[in-house]
């Protein structure tokens, strides 16, 4: 409009002196043409009118100049006419745009902070929908979400959005992360920082059973980095994310709090637009449960403080090397190949029908090798275990995903655990095994064994604001993948693998607003008995030999006897420690855990969420239980099934950057 006020003007200029001009000349002629106009009223007597004779009448150059002026200044008009209704339509149609995105992330949760009810068109309202976009609780198909999600936490995103990003070369580069202060009181005391040992709940005998903990910690703040540019037919980029839940041999809460920071992932990613994804580095296992289809960032966690999440969550951080295919708008196939790591059980032995009698050397040999300490040389925690792994991880999943009707998947696992066996080992000194006297490494071989499991996960969303959820793993040389990091595997007599049954279960119940998350999980996992018998010398029921995992032979009758602080070194690590910090060792108390559950309450309050982040409250309560096997008592004949609780409050102050 500026434009064209402008444009009239400068031709009103121009115009102004020729009109000028033709009218003095016009002046001056009059007595010349006075011929001209008796004419003219001659030709009106005659019935032509005045305007048919102006018509007929040759037009001077001034004139024919000033009416071609007025035709391009009449076009002008139209052209600009023209333009303004293109670009209003072009206006209408973006609020349009904008109003349907906001209709469609407002069914799911209410707007971000900032975002008009409107879909006002100022540079903060167009900031708003823009950051609530990163951290929305729909994906462009429909899936579920998290709510909030941290930013920079979502999926592999094809166009970020410019304002939460920065670009380098051509790349961009979108920060993520959030800043905690949080806190634990725990009535019976785990040694735990803000995750909790899940699978060392103190049973009676403990003296942690009769002490509580306070521990406050800003440990688990994170930071987190994605990196992404796009190619002609690819998306490529990686993600960097990590905490400081780790510990250095100089760390302690004693002063300075120094704790290292600690890798959570870390990976590269090709993401084709045939829907094919190739993804390899540190990563989240394919076992872990995903909200939009098989997208790494959109890992469904449970929304936990404790940073052991919950009992019956199946999950693993390690490395991976994953293949995505997108069939359709609603369907997933992957595979990987992951790091494997062999846990074992080391097996109790017993003797006799009443297990009351104690093993020898012989009869509870220590005839296998599974693996070593971590080599310093080689980059390993030398307090560590590493197993020597015969092959990696095998996992496969399926996902459906029908739009607006939930997130289903059905997944399996395949390990190879291994050992070395050693069948001279215990044989007398006398006793020639393999043509060596003696106890050898003669006859030794390798034992390679297969495990796995399979599991579903189920989630749909109701009423707009209720998710809720189902998971179930099962199989054997499983536990490793549960939150409580059960064992893998247990040794036979001879020396061999053999993986113990295991499942791991939760239900998930997620309620949310645009203010206030509430939530609630129940879970549990199971570990099976797994148990071997021989044969005594000589052949009698006095002395029959039991080993293995889970024994109604095993003796509990120590498991409620509380025992006396330990020496200046721990019995259970070796590691040193002040006299008054190495809790004693239950004597008499196989402690084989049966399976552990876990109830949790909890809730998320954001003070503020918009473009300038997102700043929140959580408090949480935990309730847990473990079991262990039944066992022999105290009183010849009895059995006794000792079990350990543990009641858990957290707190979290977080702020998330944009």
């Amino acid at each position: 409009m500026r434009v064209f006020v402008a444009c009239l003007m400068a031709l009103g200029i121009a115009v102004s002196p020729a009109i000028a001009g033709n009218r003095g000349a016009a002046d001056k002629t009059g007595a010349a043409t006075a011929e001209t106009s008796n004419a003219s009223s001659t030709e009106a007597n005659s019935g032509n009118p005045p305007e048919a004779a102006k018509a007929n009448s040759p037009a001077t150059p001034a004139e024919a100049g000033l009416e071609n002026e007025l035709q391009e200044l009449r076009e002008l008009i139209e052209s600009q006419q023209k333009q303004l209704q293109a670009e209003s339509q072009q206006l209408k149609d973006e609020q349009q745009q904008m109003q349907a995105l906001r209709n469609q992330l407002s069914a799911f949760a209410p707007a971000a902070e900032g975002v008009s009810a409107t879909g006002s068109s100022s540079l903060n309202a167009v900031a708003a929908p823009v950051s609530a976009a990163i951290s929305a609780p729909v994906t462009a198909n429909g899936a579920l979400s998290p709510n909030p999600a941290p930013a920079g936490q979502q999926g592999f995103d094809k166009n970020p959005p410019q304002n939460q990003s920065l670009t380098f070369k051509g790349i961009t580069l979108t920060p993520g992360g959030y800043f905690a202060a949080e806190t634990v009181y725990r009535n019976r005391a785990l040694g735990s920082d803000i995750n909790s040992s899940l699978s060392a709940v103190p049973l009676p005998g403990n003296e942690q059973s009769h002490i509580s903990e306070f521990n406050a910690s800003g440990r688990q703040s994170r930071i987190a980095m994605l990196a992404q540019g796009k190619l002609k037919s690819v998306t490529i980029g990686g993600y960097y994310e990590a905490d400081f839940l780790s510990a250095g041999v100089t760390s302690n809460d004693n002063q300075s709090n120094s704790y290292t920071l600690r890798q959570r992932q870390f990976w590269g990613q090709a993401k084709l637009d045939n829907g094919l994804t190739v993804t390899g580095g540190q990563m989240w296992s394919l076992v872990t449960e995903t909200r939009n289809a098989m997208d790494n960032r959109t890992e469904t966690t449970p929304q936990t403080i404790d940073a052991q999440y919950n009992v019956g969550f199946s999950w693993a951080r390690q490395y991976g090397l994953r293949v995505v295919k997108n069939i359709g708008s609603e369907f997933w196939l992957a595979a990987a190949v992951e790091e494997a790591q062999t846990t074992v059980a080391t097996p109790a032995c017993v003797v006799g029908t009443a297990g009351t009698g104690t093993c020898s050397a012989t009869q509870n040999p220590a005839n296998f090798l599974v693996g070593s300490f971590g080599v310093s040389g080689g980059l390993y925690n030398p307090t560590a275990n590493y197993a020597f792994n015969a092959a990696p991880d095998f996992v496969v999943k399926a996902v459906f995903q029908p739009k607006g009707w939930g997130h289903y998947e059905v997944f399996g696992l395949l390990t190879t655990p291994r050992d070395r066996v050693y069948p001279c080992e215990a044989v007398s000194a006398t006793t020639s095994c393999g043509g060596v006297t003696g106890p050898s490494g003669a006859l030794a071989f390798n034992d390679t064994t297969n495990g796995g499991g399979i599991g579903a996960n189920a989630r749909a969303r109701f009423f707009k604001h209720l998710d809720l959820g189902a998971h179930f793993f099962g199989g054997d040389g499983i536990g490793r993948y549960g939150s409580v990091g059960l064992s893998q595997v247990t040794i036979r007599p001879n020396g061999m693998i053999a993986p113990i049954h295991n499942y791991q279960s939760l239900g998930t119940v997620e309620l949310f607003t645009n203010k206030l998350d509430v939530y609630g999980y129940v879970g549990d996992e199971y570990e099976a008995r797994d148990t071997f018998t021989q044969a005594g010398t000589p052949n009698t029921p006095a002395n029959l030999v039991t080993t293995g995992y889970g024994s109604p032979l095993f003796t509990n009758k120590g498991c409620f006897t509380e025992t006396v602080p330990g020496a200046s070194t721990s019995t259970a690590t070796g590691v040193g420690g002040a006299t008054g910090f190495v809790p004693g060792s239950l004597g008499s108390c196989t402690n084989n855990t049966k399976h552990e559950l876990e109830g949790t309450v909890g809730f998320w309050y954001r003070f503020y969420r918009g473009p300038m982040g997102t700043l929140q409250f959580g408090m949480q309560e935990s309730y847990l239980l473990r079991y262990v096997w039944q066992g022999v008592g105290a009183t010849t004949g009895t059995a006794v099934a000792p079990h350990g609780t543990d009641n858990m409050i957290f707190t979290s102050f977080r702020y998330y950057i944009p």
